[in-house]
């Protein structure tokens, strides 16, 4: 059975689709229709970047929720870190409002690419050992992804190594 969802219209200029990922997940969790879109078709001619990461789907097995994202273009220097973080971080903030634990994330890149301007300071950064991953702490109190504040999480153990500039390229 298909459950009509909730839709919220900014004055006729959208879905709140977050909101109903989360309502999806609270209550139909093993749908495979968890779905986030931001390829907006009447808007992509217009745009002045089309969205790079612009779909991504939340999976339920056994208490576990998992996220793949798509990404259409992949800048492997500057975007791709940003956007594996941020949908990190996005994962545990809805598999916590869902009371479930988050456990993957899945990152599809379509043409990930590295611009010249980068080859070398990437040469650099591969040569670097990495260090453990840090802990994320959230605020166990918070129950809505709309309550969320930056004081809700906190990163814990981060370590890094000094910083590697590159340009944004286009």
């Amino acid at each position: 059975m298909i459950e009509r969802l909730e839709i919220t219209n900014y004055k006729g200029q959208g879905v709140d689709q977050i909101a109903n990922v989360i309502k999806s997940l609270k209550h139909n969790p093993n749908s495979r229709r968890h779905i986030v879109c931001a390829w907006i078709p009447k808007d992509v001619l217009s745009a002045s970047l089309p969205p790079c990461h612009c779909l991504f789907q939340f999976y339920v097995a056994n208490g576990e929720l998992s996220c793949l994202m798509y990404q259409r273009s992949a800048d492997l220097g500057c975007g791709v870190p940003f956007n594996v973080a941020s949908y990190s971080i996005l994962t545990r903030m809805i598999a916590h409002v869902c009371d479930l634990r988050a456990k993957e994330l899945i990152h599809v890149m379509a043409d990930a690419h590295v611009y010249l301007d980068h080859i070398e300071p990437l040469q650099e950064q591969i040569k670097r050992i990495p260090y453990p991953f840090p802990d994320l702490e959230i605020n166990s109190e918070i129950r809505k992804l709309e309550d969320f504040t930056l004081k809700d999480l906190k990163v814990k153990n981060y370590k890094s190594h000094q910083k590697i500039k590159l340009n944004l390229s286009a």
